[in-house]
């Protein structure tokens, strides 16, 4: 199933993210519109051309159109979302999201929605430290991933329409996981880092009477591993909770790998420093985006 110019697509939610993804079809020809909180936001987007139109209230005749809804909502709002208005779907429709968490959300959501409406949950991977519609932009998936999610009770033309979408929105590289795998290594190549940016910024160091003029001193390296430390703390503590287990079991490796470089520290053993560097940069040069 491959994702028709002739579709109506619908996107709640119109922060960052969703506001993003209606850029990106937009200026591919895709007729979109939006529901969210604010007027403003609202209006903000249809001026730019990321929609053709959209309400700051759930309009049932928007929702009853559309052929394809996108959802760009804290879990909790988007679950309750579904119990209070999926009755509003047209039948055969497909819903899909951008939660960065999937293990609670595709079950809960599969089981309470009508037989004759599908979810295929997807997890794109690209985003800013800044939010709203004011900053979306369509070129932060270019050369990003995009993670597609299916459970057993998914069908394949579901799954190829969330794929066809993610090459339509311009990402480098789409791929397929279970959602408990997709938790899993979110809760590392995501979250951890999140933890570790946040650590770094309210950790007080050694000469801790400098801590509040740290700006003054620091040189990229600190920038660059600090960059995400400017989060949602509404949304980011959501999702470290509702991954709690995933999350708290990689802290635990990432503590076991830097005390083995404590170690090596201790006992002079430059052999082995040298040895996990060269590791750590060859996996490194792995991850750099090609456009």
């Amino acid at each position: 199933m491959k994702l028709q110019k002739n579709h109506q697509i619908l996107i709640v939610g119109l922060g960052l993210l969703g506001g993003s993804y209606a850029e990106a079809l937009s200026k591919q020809g895709y007729r979109v519109t939006a529901i969210t909180l604010s007027q403003e936001d609202i209006d903000f987007a249809v001026d730019k051309g990321m929609i053709a139109g959209g309400a700051a209230f759930v309009d049932p005749t928007l929702v009853g159109a559309a052929d394809l809804v996108i959802f760009a909502l804290y879990p909790h709002v988007f679950k309750d979302w579904i119990k209070e208005n999926q009755h509003l779907f047209k039948s055969g429709i497909v819903i899909t999201d951008v939660t960065g968490v999937k293990s609670c959300i595709v079950d809960e959501i599969q089981s309470m929605l009508r037989p004759d409406v599908e979810f295929i949950a997807a997890h794109p991977m690209a985003g800013r430290e800044c939010s709203g519609v004011q900053n979306a932009d369509a070129s932060i998936f270019r050369g990003a991933n995009y993670v597609v999610t299916p459970s057993d009770k998914n069908t394949d033309g579901a799954v190829e329409l969330c794929e066809d979408l993610g090459r339509i929105l311009g990402f480098a590289r789409i791929s397929r996981l279970a959602p408990k795998e997709h938790d899993e290594i979110i809760a590392f190549v995501s979250q951890l880092t999140h933890c570790i940016a946040v650590a770094l910024m309210t950790c007080t160091p050694a000469g801790g009477e400098y801590t509040n003029r740290l700006e003054e001193y620091t040189g990229d390296s600190f920038r660059d591993l600090t960059r995400i430390a400017r989060l949602n703390d509404e949304m980011w503590s959501e999702l470290f909770q509702l991954n709690k287990y995933a999350l708290l079991h990689q802290m635990t490796v990432f503590e076991g790998e830097l005390n083995r470089m404590r170690s090596m520290l201790e006992l002079d053993d430059m052999d082995g420093l040298r040895e996990m560097m060269r590791k750590s940069t060859a996996r490194r040069a792995l991850f750099d985006k090609k456009l």
